[in-house]
């Protein structure tokens, strides 16, 4: 009796728009049934050895893979940080809380807590990940991970432990920079983020939970994604490679074994992964390490507007051809966009040759912009095309804090942002709800002993409805004396009361 021999090989097929792998059993050799020597009837004999594609196997399909993972995890670091830290009293809420999701913990900061009998003092520990990108010993990683440590303890793929200095690190992008001394460190190669194509395989390498060089894979979900955490320079790559905590500052590699972003983030119901994972871009990442190494901090560049994203019926109203763009919500007086001539409700639909499509690509793109250099803008305004030039100036502390109401809410001691749909989803609220979320809230300040805490939304000021930032500062700064506000938090409404001056 002939057997019919069996050969599992890897299929790819496209449906949908789905990219789908699998795998398929050929069969060669005698069919069922058949006379002893003779060949399948059903194919040709001229065609039993002509055309036929030569099977894959795992190990070949896995070989980039296995390269990548040679090549690139020993140059991936565990770090392992102390911080000596007072607890206030507090202890943290039942996990099912929302607010203890991994998600709120990255946008908005630790998790609510409750009273306890008696503060103490104690030290936190925690961990995360790093490469080394220079023989000298500099390693890249993520500024919530190192960014407020007393102490960091870096330990290497073939057990070199260190203590880590403290470069610079940076909340605007979360990337940080710390450096240990040692002989003969592997360095890893950084490739070019901007050339990484949606459905293109990616590995990400870290230590999650502990586990040390820990490998998994997956493919380019997205590019350019913003809202994601709280920090300023957003530009995400999304990825399904299984990211947990511990990956935070860990690089994403491509298949060439360029380390192409640095993991920072996760979408998670959880506290685990979930599919949903975000890396900060390696040419982001490149150009804050080059200022952070050879200055200490970051220096950005400022056009003096405040930007908001635009919507369908803005666009509309505004007489756009697109709802893309970044509306000038507001102009900082003596700016270098007030000084250009760009006003409140034009709307930036280019800068420097590039196409800016939202308020955080238009942030992203000035922000990284040369100080001092004069680039071009393109605008609406009124539905009519126009150009401005403008000089790029330095992002400093006094221009941060510049333009109506911003020196109130420094003091106050909150950090606000605009209320997206999708912040809005998952606070529980309408998608099309008005207001501004409280990102933070600095101990021991005004706004903490009113009441306010990280989720917080205000949506009125003294009864006047605030729909945005601009609109709050602007509120804030024509008031005097003590302001009454109506706020949302966990689904119902309330008032809090601050003194303002």
């Amino acid at each position: 009796m002939n057997r019919r021999m069996l050969r599992l090989s890897w299929v790819f097929v496209v449906a949908g728009g789905t990219f789908l792998i699998g795998l398929a059993f050929v069969g060669h050799g005698s069919a069922a049934g058949a006379g002893a020597g003779e060949p399948d009837q059903r194919v040709p004999a001229a065609s039993a050895t002509k055309n036929v594609v030569p099977a894959m196997g795992s190990k070949e399909f896995s070989r980039p893979f296995i390269n990548v993972a040679k090549t690139l995890a020993p140059t991936v670091v565990h770090i392992e940080v102390e911080q000596k830290a007072r607890n206030d009293g507090m202890e943290p809420n039942d996990p099912s809380d929302m607010f203890n999701d991994e998600f709120f913990r990255r946008f908005f900061g630790q998790p609510r807590e409750r009273m306890r009998p008696a503060p103490e003092e104690h030290v936190q520990r925690g961990q995360g990940s790093g490469v080394i990108v220079d023989a000298r010993g500099y390693v890249l990683t993520n500024n919530h991970v190192v960014g407020s440590a007393d102490k960091i303890k870096v330990t290497l793929a073939d057990k070199r432990t260190f203590e880590a200095k403290l470069i610079g690190a940076d909340e605007r992008s979360d990337v940080a920079v710390i450096k240990i001394d040692g002989k003969d460190l592997p360095v890893a190669r950084l490739g070019d983020s901007d050339a990484l194509e949606v459905g293109e395989w990616v590995l990400a390498i870290g230590n999650p939970f502990g586990l040390d060089q820990s490998v998994s894979c997956g493919v380019v979900s997205a590019k350019g994604r913003t809202r994601v955490a709280d920090i300023m320079n957003e530009d995400f790559i999304q990825t399904d490679a299984a990211i947990n905590p511990g990956n935070s500052g860990g690089p994403m590699a491509n298949l060439d074994g360029e380390a192409v972003g640095v993991n920072t983030a996760i979408f998670s119901r959880s506290g685990g992964n979930m599919g949903i994972g975000f890396a900060i871009p390696i040419n982001m990442a490149r150009t804050v390490m080059k200022d952070l190494i050879e200055h200490g901090k970051v220096i950005r560049g400022w056009l003096g507007v405040r930007p908001q994203d635009l919507s369908e019926d803005m666009a509309n109203a505004l007489k756009l051809p697109k709802s893309s763009g970044a509306l000038v919500a507001e102009v900082v007086e003596n700016s270098p966009a007030s000084a250009a001539g760009l006003q409140e409700r034009d709307v930036i639909v280019a800068f420097n040759g590039k196409d800016v499509g939202s308020a955080s690509e238009l942030v992203n793109a000035v922000g990284f912009t040369t100080v001092g250099k004069e680039v071009e803008i393109k605008a609406f305004r009124d539905g009519k095309p126009m150009v401005f030039r403008v000089k790029v100036a330095e992002r400093t502390a006094e221009a941060e804090n510049s333009g109506a109401g911003s020196a109130v809410i420094e003091k106050l001691g909150i950090a606000i942002t605009d209320l997206t749909p999708e912040i809005s989803e998952r606070l529980g609220l309408k998608k099309n709800a008005a207001g501004v979320v409280v990102s933070e809230v600095r101990p021991g300040s005004p706004a903490a002993n009113a009441g306010f805490e990280p989720g917080v939304v205000i949506e009125e000021i003294n009864k006047k409805p605030v729909a945005s930032v601009a609109e709050l500062k602007k509120a804030l700064d024509a008031e005097v004396g003590t302001v009454l506000m109506k706020v949302r938090y966990r689904g119902r409404s309330t008032y809090l009361a601050l003194k303002l001056k």
